[in-house]
């Protein structure tokens, strides 16, 4: 069951230090990715300048609390499990999470970035796992995937599409073709929850013998999406 921290935010002081625009911290089940099923602490920033059709998270795209990097910190450390997720929305908007992820990776964390791929993220830690979105037709986003983010991943990386329908799974496959992306980082297919039924993309990715991760997001099988967990 998931924790959802206090929201109650700080009067900011002059010449403080950054802040960052928070939504929730909570623990969970890691529901995607690598680590998926771990107890994992999820710092959900606010903010995104996508508007993807199938975003399961649009109540992150605005208000959030306003907490220094300290109280992240202290609240991510009170949850005494040893992985963070940095998401979002898009946490990369935010120009203090490239020190926010440091210093959790300077406190022994194992921190991994969920990014939806329109920012760059060269200058993200190299101890952190990227997780890189690109965004396929059926996103209503795909003008907006930044190709230059593909030749700064390293072997820890994953690169995951999210996949709607045949359309978006043909186009995966021309991105997985034209970036040798296999060959480089994990790749990671995920069917759209409620668009695309899971086993068809499974079918397909075995048809075509396709060296790629299938993926179910676990906390739609688990809670259904519910906001926090």
């Amino acid at each position: 069951m998931s924790v959802r921290a206090a929201t109650k935010a700080p009067v900011a002081a002059k010449g403080a230090p950054a802040r960052l625009r928070v939504t929730e911290i909570f623990l969970s089940l890691q529901g995607e990715a690598r680590d998926t099923g771990w107890p994992t602490v999820f710092i959900r920033l606010t903010g995104c300048p996508l508007r993807c059709v199938w975003c399961d998270t649009v109540y992150a795209f605005k208000g959030g609390t306003l907490l220094s990097e300290e109280e992240v910190l202290d609240r991510v450390a009170g949850f005494a499990v040893p992985r963070v997720c940095v998401t979002g929305g898009e946490p990369l908007a935010q120009k203090g999470v490239l020190e926010l992820l440091t210093h959790l990776a300077d406190r022994g964390f194992l921190v991994s970035l969920e990014t939806s791929g329109a920012l760059p993220i060269e200058e993200v830690d190299p101890r952190v796992t990227r997780v890189v979105d690109l965004k396929a037709p059926g996103s209503g986003e795909m003008a907006r995937n930044r190709y230059e983010n593909l030749a700064c991943l390293a072997r820890h990386d994953q690169v995951k599409c999210v996949i709607a329908d045949r359309g978006d799974y043909e186009w995966a496959r021309s991105m997985l073709d034209r970036y040798e992306l296999a060959r480089r980082v994990e790749v990671l297919f995920s069917p759209v929850t409620g668009a695309l039924a899971p086993r068809e993309l499974a079918e397909w990715i075995l048809a075509d013998h396709l060296p790629v991760r299938f993926q179910l997001q676990l906390h739609q099988v688990l809670w259904g999406g519910e906001a926090g967990r």
